[in-house]
């Protein structure tokens, strides 16, 4: 899994449009092996982000849960934590 790729569901308030293009522009960055495309592959790889783009936004939407929503600030400072802990910093 593409490290840089966040969790976006059960979120106060809902992930953004933003948050969800960021991520599926990761994801089709990851599979294709290229942050930034040949003129040639261009239009394939624009159309690949939006239709990843569409079926997370679709996902995210119709996912249902029990739990409560998370808090941004939250998951951030446990994600800082976890990498502290990761590579060693304090």
């Amino acid at each position: 899994m593409c490290r840089n790729i966040k969790t976006l569901a059960n979120f106060e308030p809902p992930a953004t449009d933003e948050e969800v293009r960021a991520s599926a522009l990761q994801f089709v960055r990851k599979l294709s092996g290229s942050t930034k495309p040949s003129k040639a592959n261009e239009a394939a790889f624009e159309l690949a982000v939006d239709k990843v783009e569409a079926a997370a936004r679709a996902l995210i939407d119709s996912l249902q849960t029990t739990a409560e929503p998370r808090n941004r600030e939250v998951e951030a400072e446990k994600a800082k934590l976890r990498s502290a802990k990761r590579f060693g910093r304090r």
